[in-house]
C-alpha cells in the first residue's frame, strides 16, 4: 500500500472533487414505525445542519448527469431521497425542505398509489409536487423484491415478467406526473449481479440501501444511499456520513454475488484503488459479527475471512479508513449480502 503523501494528495484532490452523499428517508413522522421514520423536529435539524455546514443540496438529476458524463461536482454535495411516497413526506417533510430551498426525489410504487387509502400520496398530489420541481422516480409497481424468485419460475422468466412491470410503472409515472427519469430504487434494497445487469439492459440506473459515498467510479446499477432515519438519525451519525469519501473498490465475479445460503459464503476479497490512507487504519465490520480481521495481499487487495457464518437476513460489511490528506474524513464502502436460511427459505421481509 503506497503511502507517499504527495501521491495521496494528488489522488485525493481528484477524488474528493466528486464526493457526493445520497440520504435515504421514508416517513417524516412521530407516529409511524420507528425503523423507517424520522420526526419532523429531527428532520429539520438535519436540514439546518446541511445549511450551517455549507453542504450543497443538489437534485438527483444533477448528480446523475455528472456521473454519466464523468464530470466532477463541488465537494460536500448532498442528494435527498424518500422511498414509498408516504403522505407525511408532503405534510411534514416538504414544508421543511421548502424552507431551505432543497430539491428532493421520491421513489414511488404506482400500483400502491393507484389504490391508496390515504396513507400514501395521490396522483394529484404527486403531480403538484412534480410541477413544483420534485423528482418522481420508480420503486417498482408493487414494492416486490426482484431477488425473490417465485417457486417454479426461472430467473429468466421472473425478470422478463418484471421487465413488463417496471416499464409499466415508468409509463404510469410519466402519464400522471410528466416525468420519466428511469431511476429505480430496489425494493427492500435486494438485488443480485444478474438483476444489476438487467437494470442496465433496460436503460435504468438503480439505487440501493447500503451505505457509502458516491464517486466517479460508482456502479450505476447499485448506487449507495445512507439511511438517515432512526436509529441513524442523530447528528453525530449524520455528520460522519456527510463527510465520507468514496472508496474505489472493485470485486471480481465471485465476490460480486449477494445471495447466499447461510454458511455458504466464508470470505470475501476486495480490490482497492485508493492510497490516501494507512492500511493499518482500515476497519471492516459485518452486521451481527462485529469487527473483522483484514489480511492484505499485496498493495491493492485484501481479504476478510468471516469470524463466524454470516447471519440470516440483510447483512452489510462496512469498511472505513481515515483520509491522510483530509483529516476528519473517512473513506466508506458497504457490501450487502442477502443470506437465506440453510433450507433455502428467504427471511421475512
Amino acid at each position: 500500500m503506497k503511502t507517499f503523501l504527495l501521491a495521496a494528495l494528488c489522488y485525493c484532490v481528484h477524488l474528493s472533487s466528486f464526493a457526493t452523499v445520497i440520504l435515504q428517508y421514508h416517513h417524516v413522522s412521530e407516529t409511524t414505525p420507528a425503523s423507517t421514520s424520522i420526526s419532523p423536529q429531527q428532520f429539520s435539524k438535519h436540514m439546518q445542519y446541511l445549511k450551517d455546514n455549507n453542504f450543497k443540496v443538489i437534485a438527483l438529476s444533477e448528480l446523475m448527469q455528472a456521473l454519466k458524463q464523468q464530470q466532477p461536482l463541488p465537494d460536500k454535495s448532498v442528494v435527498i431521497t424518500f422511498d414509498d411516497a408516504y403522505l407525511d413526506i408532503l405534510t411534514n417533510g416538504k414544508p421543511i425542505l421548502d424552507k431551505f430551498g432543497y430539491p428532493f426525489t421520491i421513489f414511488i410504487n404506482p400500483g400502491i398509489v393507484e389504490h391508496s387509502t390515504g396513507q400514501y400520496l395521490s396522483w394529484q398530489q404527486l403531480k403538484a409536487m412534480a410541477d413544483d420541481g420534485v423528482i418522481i422516480a420508480n420503486h417498482g409497481m408493487e414494492h416486490d423484491s426482484l431477488a425473490r424468485i417465485p417457486e417454479g419460475m426461472s430467473q429468466q422468466q421472473w425478470l422478463a415478467q418484471n421487465r413488463k412491470s417496471l416499464l409499466a410503472a415508468e409509463k404510469m409515472i410519466e402519464q400522471h406526473t410528466g416525468q420519466s427519469w428511469r431511476y429505480f430504487a430496489y425494493p427492500y434494497g435486494e438485488y443480485s449481479p444478474e438483476i444489476q445487469q438487467w437494470v442496465l439492459d433496460n436503460n435504468f440506473v438503480a439505487f440501493s440501501q447500503q451505505s457509502g459515498a458516491v464517486g466517479l467510479a460508482t456502479d450505476l446499477s447499485s448506487i449507495p444511499r445512507f439511511p438517515a432515519s432512526q436509529p441513524y438519525d442523530q447528528i453525530a451519525s449524520l455528520r460522519d456520513k456527510l463527510n465520507s469519501l468514496p472508496f474505489n473498490i472493485h470485486l471480481d465475479a465471485e465476490n460480486q454475488k449477494t445471495i447466499f445460503l447461510q454458511g455458504e459464503s466464508r470470505s470475501i476479497t476486495f480490490n482497492i484503488e485508493v492510497d490516501d490512507f494507512y492500511p493499518e487504519q482500515l476497519n471492516c465490520y459485518i452486521s451481527g459479527l462485529g469487527r473483522q480481521k483484514i489480511t492484505w495481499q499485496g498493495d491493492e487487495m485484501f481479504t476478510i475471512k468471516y469470524s463466524a457464518p454470516l447471519p440470516t437476513g440483510r447483512v452489510r460489511c462496512n469498511c472505513t479508513a481515515p483520509s491522510i490528506s483530509e483529516p476528519g474524513r473517512y473513506y466508506w464502502y458497504s457490501k450487502p449480502w442477502f443470506v437465506l436460511k440453510a433450507s433455502g427459505q428467504w427471511y421475512p421481509l
